[in-house]
């Protein structure tokens, strides 16, 4: 029987290698979702350190909205990630959407980094 955690992680395998070939020692933007929150990391896989983070966990976004696994706190997440890399100097980095399927929460949040001033 095939279920969704033996179907996530078959997607998380595949886009992960697919990352690897085209990423040729970029930055990566990975992106965790649960039920009720949603996490972004800028990740530099050569030196293996984080380099910046936000979440719906932040305390400015916790009190502002009461439901924070919505597509509109993803949106904000995203303009916030984008915004703390600009801090950083980051321009450009790769997508990385784990096993998520590129659909609401995790679309919005790719949308909003875009438009935030990140490339990928």
């Amino acid at each position: 029987m095939v279920n969704f955690i033996s179907l996530h992680h078959k997607r998380k395998l595949r886009n992960r290698s697919a990352l690897k070939k085209k990423s040729l020692g970029m930055l990566r933007l990975s992106v965790h979702r649960s039920g009720r929150h949603i996490y972004t990391q800028i990740i530099d896989d050569q030196n293996g350190q984080t380099l910046t983070s936000a979440s719906s966990l932040e305390k400015n976004i916790k009190a502002k909205y009461k439901n924070c696994g919505s597509k509109e706190v993803a949106t904000v997440v995203g303009k916030l990630i984008a915004e703390k890399a600009k801090k950083q100097g980051i321009t450009e980095v790769v997508f990385d959407r784990g096993g998520y399927i590129y659909h609401g929460r995790i679309k919005n949040l790719a949308e909003a980094a875009r438009e935030g001033g990140l490339k990928f």
